[in-house]
């Protein structure tokens, strides 16, 4: 945790951003795997975590906007409980390292919120993500499920989120601690990657890294030689000559916080001719968008360069034709990246995506519906403090190819007989993690290496 004056601070700046009522935070219960006794690793809801510190199961958090009180509701364990686990600090203990003082039964949480809604105050909640959250909501606040739903509070939204997207400089250094250790997943793969051994080797390699390092994984690893499927969690391949290993992984360090990197790899010692002509395409577009941070721009204008980058690369190899421009503003560079050039990051790997990228990444305006674009996580002008992914890709995903060849879409900017060609190329990204500065940016952890030379120098 950081200190509770961290956390105090935190509430009291979302008091001042939310005009009157009750904030609820729900932090997050243990998830069963298959029976009560055996749950999945423990993650607290991240706003929670962010306005609380606490990461135990079973709390609730009220805010009083008026009174400017705080409020963390659970339940004490029995003695049952510490048989299993331990001694563990008591619910007064735990709320005391978050500077809160006022702590009650989660029994009570019904009639606080019911005294509070009698008093007409508003009752302010975020979106649930969680079916337990939308049943104990419906419970608490007598709502149907389906209203639970469609009440989360706007105005709260958007105040946590435009705390949460700029980071201070104590989560900058537990961010880079998390991107660190992500590096070293990385280089663990590098090191490891060659012909015959199996992907579920260079996954668990990986992941150990990570538990290693007392984290956990930020993530599912995406550990693949089918780098065209973009969220590839299959790890069931053995790798052979002439294939390219994609591996898209971070870790998470104990306090929650997230590192996200992705590298491409030959399976054999060197790219092959065709691996290294797309892959430059690729690593160009990456630099371009890398120098193209500063506050003030667009993220979205930082995306469509990369796309005209990738789209120029690749009309000059005869796979598109035509104007670059035109054929990127209408959405034919998406065959071959169909998806967004960054994130934010933080607390969440995709941070608070929960809360809806509409405000996380739009700041409040609505998202494009065009195929590709619509996938862009980020559009919104960038701002000093605000932690970003940059990871442009090049895609041969061969239902898309044969899809789009059969609709005749956009055949006067595509080449399907050229494309038709590279249907087994697969795919590949380069993944790196930035702060957004006053006057430009910074990478953030020990970089990895990403030009041809260097990548394939982890081979030699």
């Amino acid at each position: 945790m950081f200190s509770a004056n961290t956390y105090k601070e935190r509430r009291q700046r979302l008091r001042t951003q939310v005009s009157s009522g009750l904030i609820l935070l729900l932090g997050n219960d243990e998830s069963p795997m298959n029976y009560r006794d055996n749950p999945y690793p423990f993650r607290q809801d991240s706003s929670f975590l962010y306005f609380f510190g606490l990461s135990y199961p079973g709390l609730v958090g009220v805010i009083d906007v008026e009174e400017g009180r705080d409020i963390i509701l659970g339940r004490e364990l029995t003695v049952e409980d510490i048989v299993w686990m331990g001694k563990q600090p008591s619910l007064e203990e735990k709320c005391a390292r978050a500077g809160v003082k006022g702590t009650l039964p989660l029994t009570d949480i019904k009639n606080l919120l019911a005294a509070a809604r009698l008093r007409k105050r508003p009752i302010h909640f975020l979106p649930p993500y969680r079916c337990e959250h939308i049943l104990k909501l419906s419970d608490w606040l007598e709502m149907t499920p389906e209203q639970v739903e469609k009440s989360a509070s706007v105005e709260l939204i958007t105040a946590v989120v435009d705390q949460r997207n700029k980071k201070t400089p104590e989560e900058i250094e537990e961010i880079e601690k998390a991107v660190d250790i992500s590096a070293d997943m990385h280089l663990t793969a590098m090191r490891m990657v060659r012909p015959g051994i199996t992907e579920a080797e260079i996954a668990a390699a990986v992941h150990q890294v990570a538990l290693a390092a007392g984290g956990q994984l930020s993530f599912p690893i995406i550990a693949t030689v089918n780098g065209q499927i973009l969220h590839n969690h299959s790890h069931d391949n053995i790798l052979q000559s002439g294939q390219m290993f994609l591996l898209d992984a971070g870790a998470e360090t104990a306090m929650g916080y997230a590192g996200d990197l992705s590298s491409t790899i030959p399976v054999d010692k060197h790219f092959t001719s065709r691996q290294k002509e797309i892959y430059q395409i690729c690593l160009e577009a990456h630099e371009a968008a890398i120098a193209a941070l500063q506050p003030g721009v667009p993220f979205k204008n930082i995306h469509l360069l990369a796309c005209r980058v990738i789209a120029q690369g690749l009309k000059d190899m005869g796979f598109m034709k035509g104007d670059v421009e035109e054929a990127v503003a209408a959405g034919a560079h998406a065959l071959f990246f169909p998806c967004g050039t960054g994130h934010m990051m933080g607390l969440d790997v995709h941070d608070m995506e929960n809360l809806g990228e509409k405000y996380v990444g739009y700041g409040g305006k609505e998202k494009s519906t065009q195929f590709g674009l619509k996938s862009l996580r980020l559009a919104r002008e960038l701002e000093p403090g605000f932690v970003i992914t940059i990871e442009p890709g090049i895609y041969f995903i061969p239902e898309l190819i044969d899809m789009w060849k059969a609709e005749a879409k956009f055949t006067q900017f595509i080449n399907y007989d050229k494309v038709e060609t590279y249907k087994d190329f697969g795919g590949l990204r380069n993944e790196e993690d930035f702060l957004i500065t006053e006057d430009g940016y910074r990478l953030l952890g020990k970089p990895i290496p990403k030009t041809i030379e260097e990548v394939e120098a982890m081979k030699a």
